[in-house]
């Protein structure tokens, strides 16, 4: 630390994280008139949301209700009561369902930000009341890269598992036409013309321009951000926050060599992506990590809980009641040929017929087309204390038509895969079974019986294709009854190890409908906000839909924005100039 006086900035509002959550803050209250710094700790710009399936889930929203999809705000509710359970706080669901409409109309207005309805995306839990088939989810628009100029080179790129020779194939509607371009002509064109715009793209300026799914909405975010000249500044990580009189005044931050202080009339939003990478809060939280196990993440390196802490340190306190401390996911863990470990999130092979998943004893241990987070769930629930020893399986057939979670279908060829491990393989299910140290007769017997009920489409045990959600994820082609359903038999059989993850954490700070941090006694802390996943679940830590972190995220985003600006000048004057 230098005994130099620290430089100085002064701006209306202050904004801690490149997510979705903090650009949306920032650009709501640079467009309601205030002046805005937003600041990121990595060098690169996009937070988590750059990695992520760009899915946002917002009831009522006028991007669906343009082409027929009606919502009911009373459905909506009726479903996050049900789903929220003990843990539902209408207050914040009703903030929700107010402004996120509200939010996504005022992006697409005023800003780069365009969005594409998910018509046939139902929640996760279609059969409970309330639930919608389709609309409640959407995606950004894709975006042309080249349309960020230089600054393209600053965006976080998507997670390199969730690519195919640099495109992203792992989630929303083109996931399909790759699945499908060895059986359809029309999917094969599409995928032709992708692949050929990406290697135009690579060859003349180093990486695909054709942006989707999360790089997508961070490169649209951060367009709007450009244009209405907000000062995004990377490598410049918050030491702390400045209080003076119990009120968030600013912070000091390290910009290019040196203490920064940014003094904020109207206070701080915190957007730093919650504590995904925090290993001291994952063993206070995580059930499998406190009995030994491990647990993966996607997220960046640096989400190491910084809102958290900040937020704490001003007297706010972080809310871990809930259902689940985290967005549970199913990854696996995939080797580079650097010699590091990445990790591919199973969001759809689940769903396909002729897959089925075994935990440690040889056995299945849940529907596998149910949505990631019900899946580890279950795990947690009835497989081995620490979670180890889960699989993924499936036969020749399978893994030829549809792939293995990153092995890719036919024509992509197996053996890399099979060489580094990541892919087991045997003649026999004896011989799987030994490859990933399980029981044979325990796993024949699971699979003896899968297969009984799988010829005439049934699963009497766990109910795999039983609802719309499981079906969307299935193969509608599949000639059986059941989209999700067949039996696994044909030589040789395969599997992939599945191991725990989180696409964002739920517990964070607790907050108000304003999105104002809230201290011991539930009063709010002045000048002091939180965003996405440094926000508490307004959902109680459960899981209702596709993008329950990005719509809330920008949702509550710009709820702070808007409550900025609407402080009073009697406020700056008080403590804005100190």
């Amino acid at each position: 630390m230098s005994d130099k006086a620290p430089d100085r900035v002064d701006c209306d509002l202050l904004v801690v994280g490149s997510g979705a959550a903090g650009m949306a803050a920032a650009i709501t209250a640079k467009l309601h008139g205030l002046s805005v710094v937003l600041v990121e700790k990595a060098e690169v710009f996009g937070g988590t949301t750059a990695l992520s399936g760009g899915g946002l889930w917002v009831p009522g929203n006028p991007v669906s209700e343009r082409i027929g999809l009606t919502d009911s705000r009373a459905a909506a509710r009726e479903y996050m009561a049900v789903e929220a359970g003990e843990f539902n706080r209408p207050d914040m669901v009703e903030a929700f369902l107010e402004h996120g409409p509200a939010m996504v109309a005022f992006f697409e207005e005023n800003t780069a930000v365009r969005f594409v309805p998910a018509p046939l995306f139902p929640d996760y839990h279609p059969g409970q009341p309330g639930a919608s088939h389709g609309g409640r989810t959407l995606y950004a628009a894709p975006y042309d890269g080249r349309e960020l100029g230089a600054q393209v080179k600053a965006l976080r790129p998507p997670l390199q598992e969730m690519t195919l020779f640099g495109l992203v194939t792992v989630s929303g509607d083109e996931v399909r036409h790759f699945l499908n371009a060895t059986r359809s002509l029309r999917s094969a064109r599409y995928v032709a013309g992708v692949f050929l715009r990406h290697l135009r793209d690579t060859l003349r300026h180093g990486r695909g321009m054709r942006l989707t799914n999360g790089n997508a909405l961070a490169a649209r975010l951060a367009r709007s951000v450009f244009d209405l000249d907000i000062p995004l500044w990377l490598n410049a990580p918050v030491q702390s926050l400045t209080q003076h009189d119990g009120r968030i005044t600013g912070a000091k931050l390290h910009r290019e060599g040196r203490e920064v202080l940014v003094q904020a009339r109207r206070g701080v939003v915190l957007a730093c992506g919650g504590f995904p990478q925090d290993r001291a809060r994952q063993r206070a939280l995580f059930p499998h990590v406190q009995r030994g196990g491990a647990h993966h993440s996607p997220a960046p390196i640096g989400n190491t809980g910084d809102g958290l802490a900040f937020g704490e340190q001003a007297g706010g306190r972080v809310d871990a009641h809930m259902a689940h401390p985290a967005a549970w996911a199913v990854f696996s863990r995939v080797p580079r040929n650097d010699g590091s470990v990445g990790v591919y999130p199973h969001f759809i092979d689940r769903a396909k017929p002729g897959m089925i998943a075994v935990d440690a004893r040889g056995q299945r241990f849940v529907n596998e087309s149910d949505s990631y987070h019900d899946v580890i769930a279950a795990a947690l629930r009835s497989a081995a204390p620490d979670v180890r020893g889960l699989y993924l399986l499936c036969d020749h057939r399978a893994i030829r038509q549809y792939g293995l979670g990153f092995v890719k279908p036919f024509p992509m060829p197996l053996g890399g895969n099979l060489r580094n491990g990541y892919l087991k393989r045997g003649r026999t299910l004896a011989e799987l079974a030994a490859q990933i140290g399980v029981d044979p007769a325990a796993l024949q017997a699971t699979v003896d019986g899968y297969n009984a009920e799988a010829a005439h489409g049934r699963d009497p045990l766990f109910g795999k294709g039983g609802n719309a959600y499981n079906r969307f994820n299935g193969d509608p082609s599949w000639p059986g009854p059941n989209p999700c359903i067949a039996p696994m038999v044909e030589a040789p059989f395969y599997a992939v190890e599945l191991v725990v993850g989180d696409l964002g954490t739920f517990a964070g700070l607790r907050t108000d409908a304003q999105a104002r941090v809230l201290d011991a006694r539930e009063q709010p802390i002045p000048g002091l906000y939180a965003a996405g996943n440094d926000m508490a679940s307004i959902m109680g830590g459960n899981y209702p839909g596709g993008g329950i972190t990005l719509g809330p995220a920008m949702t509550f985003g710009y709820i702070a924005g808007r409550h900025a600006a609407s402080l009073s000048s009697s406020t700056d004057q008080q403590h804005g100039n100190l």
